[in-house]
């Protein structure tokens, strides 16, 4: 396993003191950057959603459990990869965390050559989201720099309105919305309506 070509932590969450040590070690040699954390409501007050991080949680614990935990992420709307792992662990159990996007479920004592292929895989994935998430704001912001004229034409093609309709909307020439139109394509680098569409429907998702 080598080390992830973005920066990123691995947070492990777990109250057992042995099995935090063992996978700072494990992970640390591999040369990961790890924080380990006693609790889910210690992890919560330090998490930082903006960096690019997997975590592995284990599901039993006191105070908050690690299905707990993954619960409040989803209310954050974090995707931050997950891995669970578990002395107790059960199929229903596995079943409901892969269910709510965990990555996989591991049951102590858990084969470390596996737990090493999950955290590769888990950094891809993460890698993966917070480049499509760079992609989007970078989409986003300049879809902020068109003109007022530009956004909207913009809003009109994304109702489905044709250049003549959109002209007759505007009170404007059809040659003027032809040129607002590769205007704003080439302001935001697509080729395709379909393209353009994707780009202008995430920016009201946000909205």
């Amino acid at each position: 396993m080598t080390s992830p070509q973005m920066p990123c932590t691995i947070y492990v969450v777990d109250d057992d003191e042995a099995v935090r040590d063992s996978l700072r070690w494990l992970l640390e040699a591999n040369g990961y950057r790890v924080r380990c954390f006693a609790s889910g409501e210690e992890f919560l007050g330090a998490y930082d959603p903006t960096q690019v991080a997997v975590l592995i949680v284990d599901v039993r614990m006191p105070g908050m459990s690690g299905l707990e935990l993954q619960e409040a992420l989803i209310t954050r709307k974090s995707t931050i990869p997950i891995v669970f792992i578990t002395g107790h662990g059960d199929v229903p159990m596995a079943v409901s965390t892969m269910k709510k996007g965990a990555i996989d479920f591991l049951e102590k004592p858990f084969n470390e050559a596996d737990l090493r292929t999950i955290v590769s895989r888990m950094i891809e994935q993460a890698t993966a989201r917070a480049s499509q998430a760079q992609a989007q704001k970078s989409q986003q912001e300049v879809l902020g720099r068109l003109t007022a004229r530009e956004q909207q034409v913009l809003e009109r093609i994304v109702a489905g309105r044709l250049n003549k309709q959109i002209a007759g909307d505007l009170n404007i020439s059809i040659k003027t919305v032809e040129a607002h139109r590769a205007n704003i394509m080439e302001k935001l680098e697509v080729t395709t309506v379909a393209d353009l569409m994707k780009i202008a429907l995430t920016k009201s998702e946000d909205a």
